[in-house]
């Protein structure tokens, strides 16, 4: 790998992670009654974004849809089969609860999104519409409509939000 492929990938994850974190940011900005630091935040999300984007396109990172959902599917499986069991571990052992329950519903979800990705490569022809929605505790998404008791964390369907 070359010295500017790893500095993109780098640079990718940089910025994805500054606009994960900006929103996370600007939703605190809200609750403290800040409404402008919050669309500040937001605005440099959004151009944090446009960063990551020019970064992943310039490692020709985007490929059709269908190599999408493949790439998709096998990050989603790698996550729960190696990444997160791995951190539930280390968590327990240091008796660090947050990050267990984090890293715990993390774990439960991704084997959720590599099925629903799975799904979505198997009828991939199939372009009728269906609505995602998406359980504010602990990320459970699903299709359709949402639960009335989220089979991850255990919330109310009101903890749901449906996805554009």
């Amino acid at each position: 790998m070359s010295k500017t492929e790893k500095n993109l990938q780098e640079a990718f994850a940089g910025e994805s992670q500054a606009n994960r974190k900006y929103l996370a940011f600007a939703d605190k900005a809200d609750k403290d009654g800040y409404g402008r630091v919050a669309k500040l935040f937001r605005a440099a999300a959004a151009a944090e974004t446009v960063h990551a984007h020019a970064h992943l396109r310039a490692m020709n990172g985007i490929g059709t849809t269908e190599d999408n959902l493949k790439e998709a599917v096998a990050g989603e499986t790698h996550e729960f089969k190696e990444m997160y069991p791995e951190m539930i571990v280390d968590a327990e052992a240091e008796g660090a609860t947050q990050a267990l329950r984090s890293f715990t519903f993390a774990n439960e979800v991704e084997k959720v999104h590599a099925n629903l990705y799975q799904k979505a490569l198997d009828n991939l022809d199939d372009q009728s519409d269906v609505d995602y929605y998406v359980c504010s505790i602990c990320g459970y998404t699903c299709e359709g409509e949402a639960p009335d008791q989220c089979p991850v964390c255990k919330a109310g369907k009101k903890a749901f939000f449906m996805v554009d």
